[in-house]
């Protein structure tokens, strides 16, 4: 490693043994096998327990206990479904901190963020619960007069949910809640780096009144075999998918032999411009939060910052300055506030692309630096003029990467901004309302945090546009995308 010091294993937060144990408990009362495919905890490389190998049969066995629960469950009234989900938020709710340490045991977030996570998750159950008794339709007269218009709207069918990793329990109720508020059963895909929160979360849901088969989990070392073998199934209607866009770009090839209706969230690039006029704090407190929720390991991270010349120094100096503070260390420690990233890849990563940068010419404010000991650890590291051929101003980071970019004017700062195939996030810091208001409209992509470092919110439509993906998850528009729209048309008299 050319760039940084190193980050000493002795100088990491270490976890609460209480803490650990609290998750441990939780685990084994999973009732997962003693044996199949190993969950291992990132901030130590323990293995925390072990999930199923299913394979195709399993997998199929799954959408046909799906679509046998469907039809029923499609046949419910809008309050049905609202009660059921409402039960199912109170129970996550109730708990909260089982949840909150399985994340930070299999995912590795530091416990405050993990709880955060339990909120953000636990949101889109409630929002969808209340959804639910709002279905869309209209009644009108066609416009010549002869008929009527009813438009309803009906399950789409048996859908098939693939998560990530990063958010194990929020990028499973943000798929799940809609699927069941339309009266659609589901089969879910967890990751295998991070399946235990989501496992956890559907049992509840179970045990709470979602009837036992409706949403059914697969668990698989292939997601590939699963892939091909359940979306041309002719049970299958849906597919919803967060994760790569090469990965997108396969599961729409197998989607279109069915015509499956799809939702992608897809990688993101996201830009991050601080204009001259910007308030400083809030800029900085912005695109920390931005870049370093989830250790940046988020598809709408902050990836390449842009600053207009006029504040670069300052903003710099300010944002380095709290990039010393974070601690790193094991999530159950007691002031962490960077966990370690997900695996050994993640961290290989971090370590090429400040190599890279720093060989091409960028400044090294702080961090980068190897880490000595177990888990899979890197520093809040934050390059300065990086030049336009280094690999992190065209790569998703996905990690604890800041690397700033200067900007002169507001055309060159939108110009660069766009200049990437991917459209997911954006982000704007200006005290002017015109300005935000047009960079705002002018940036490509599918949402935006104006003075803001965290825009997603349940009742937001929150997805992307060109390599970034299609369709929108949360929001009434994400119940739209488990539902099909029908029409009946109504023979009148006729008017004179």
């Amino acid at each position: 490693m050319t760039a940084g010091a190193s980050v000493a294993a002795s100088g990491l937060v270490p976890a609460d043994p209480r803490a650990v144990e609290r998750a441990d408990a939780v685990v084994a009362g999973l009732g997962l096998p003693a044996g199949g495919v190993a969950v291992a905890d990132p901030a130590t490389g323990e293995t925390v327990a072990h999930i199923p190998d299913d394979g195709v049969d399993e997998a199929l066995a799954a959408v046909a206990a799906g679509d046998a629960a469907g039809r029923d469950w499609a046949a419910t009234t809008p309050r049905r479904r609202a009660e059921v989900l409402h039960a199912w938020w109170e129970s996550l709710v109730a708990h909260t901190e089982e949840l909150a340490h399985l994340i930070t045991r299999e995912m590795g977030k530091p416990l405050a963020e993990a709880r955060a996570e339990v909120k953000y998750g636990t949101d889109f159950v409630r929002f969808y619960a209340e959804e639910a008794t709002r279905p869309g339709g209209g009644f009108r007269d066609a416009p010549d007069g002869g008929s009527s218009i009813l438009v309803r709207r009906a399950p789409v069918g048996l859908a098939v949910l693939i998560t990530p990793w990063n958010f194990p329990l929020a990028m499973a109720t943000r798929k799940i809640a809609p699927a069941i508020a339309a009266g659609c059963a589901a089969v879910v895909k967890p990751a295998t780096l991070t399946p235990l929160t989501t496992i956890y979360a559907v049992q509840l849901a179970v045990a709470a009144g979602v009837p036992q088969d409706l949403v059914r989990i697969v668990t698989t070392s292939s997601a590939s075999a699963f892939s091909e073998a359940v979306l041309v199934d002719p049970r299958v209607r849906k597919v919803s998918f967060t994760g790569s866009t090469g990965v997108g770009r396969r599961l729409l090839e197998l989607a279109a032999r069915n015509v499956l209706r799809s939702s992608m969230e897809l990688g993101g690039n996201a830009p991050l411009l601080v204009f001259d006029d910007a308030d400083l704090e809030r800029a900085v407190d912005g695109t920390f939060a931005a870049k370093m929720r989830n250790g940046g390991q988020s598809c709408i991270a902050a990836n390449r910052i842009y600053v207009q010349d006029g504040i670069a120094d300052e903003f710099v100096a300010a944002l380095a300055e709290k990039f010393e503070k974070v601690k790193v260390g094991n999530g159950f420690g007691e002031g962490t506030g960077l966990g370690p990233l997900i695996d050994d890849r993640a961290v290989a990563q971090m370590r090429a692309l400040t190599d890279d940068a720093v060989a091409k010419g960028a400044t090294l404010r702080t961090g980068g630096g190897d880490h000595d000991g177990d888990g899979h650890f890197f520093p809040p590291t934050l390059l300065d003029h990086l030049p336009t051929s280094a690999d992190a101003a065209s790569t998703e980071i996905f990690g604890p990467i800041a690397a700033v970019q200067r900007f002169a004017n507001e055309a060159e700062g939108l110009a660069r901004a766009n200049d990437t195939e991917f459209g997911l996030a954006g982000y704007v810091f200006t005290e002017s309302l015109d300005r935000a208001l047009d960079v705002a409209d002018r940036l490509q992509t599918g949402l935006v945090g104006i003075n803001q470092g965290v825009p997603s919110n349940a009742a937001a439509p929150f997805g992307g546009i060109k390599q970034s993906g299609m369709g929108r998850e949360g929001s009434a528009e994400g119940l739209e995308e488990y539902q099909s729209v029908r029409f009946y048309n109504i023979a009148r008299r006729a008017r004179r």
